[in-house]
C-alpha cells in the first residue's frame, strides 16, 4: 500500500514498511532561544518571571501556568540546584552491561518551579541523594552550540553560595 492510498477498511490493522519522508524545522521559539542563547553565551539559566504568582520557570514559558499571563521578563537563575528524583541505569540500550552506571535526574534549579533533567557526574553513585545540592557542568565555551548537551551534566557544588527560594 502506498502512503498516498485512501484506507477503505478503517478496522483492519495495517502497517508501513519502509521510511516516511518527514521535512520539518525545530525552532526554540522565543523563550527556549534566549534560554539556550544564555546557556552558550554566559554559562547560566534564564527563567521566565511571573510577578503576578511570584514564580521563576525553568525552562521558560511563554504563559504561566497558574494564572496564565505572558510572561516576557527573564531572570537570570543561576547554575545551582537540588537533585529532586533520579534514576540509576545499569543497561545500555541494547541491554548490555554497562561499563559504569549512569544516573538521570531532575535537578531543581533553585529559586524557580521547574528544572531539567541531565546527567549526574562527579558523585559517586552510593552519594547521590534527593535533595543534594547541585551545579550544571559546561562544555567549554568555545565548543558550545546552545544546546541542552552544552551542559555536561550536574556535579558537586565549586561555590557554597545557594540562591534561597
Amino acid at each position: 500500500m502506498a502512503i498516498t492510498e485512501k484506507l477503505n477498511n478503517t478496522t483492519k490493522p495495517t502497517f508501513w514498511e519502509d521510511r516516511i519522508p518527514v521535512n520539518y524545522v525545530y525552532t526554540y521559539g522565543l523563550a527556549g532561544e534566549r534560554f539556550f542563547r544564555a546557556i552558550k553565551d554566559k554559562g547560566t539559566f534564564l527563567a521566565t518571571y511571573c510577578p503576578h504568582c511570584e514564580i521563576s520557570f525553568v525552562p521558560p514559558k511563554a504563559y504561566c501556568d497558574h494564572c496564565f499571563a505572558k510572561l516576557d521578563r527573564y531572570v537570570d537563575v543561576g547554575t545551582v540546584g537540588f537533585v529532586e528524583t533520579f534514576t540509576i541505569s545499569y543497561e545500555n540500550m541494547d541491554g548490555s552491561r554497562k561499563k559504569e552506571p549512569t544516573v538521570l535526574a531532575m535537578v531543581r534549579i533553585d529559586g524557580t518551579d521547574g528544572g531539567l533533567i541531565h546527567y549526574i557526574t562527579g558523585i559517586e553513585v552510593e552519594d547521590i541523594a534527593i535533595g543534594m545540592p547541585v551545579e550544571a557542568i559546561f562544555k567549554p565555551k568555545s565548543k558550545r552550540v546552545g544546546s541542552i548537551e552544552d551542559i555536561v551534566g550536574f556535579g558537586p557544588i565549586r561555590n557554597s553560595k545557594r540562591r534561597k527560594k
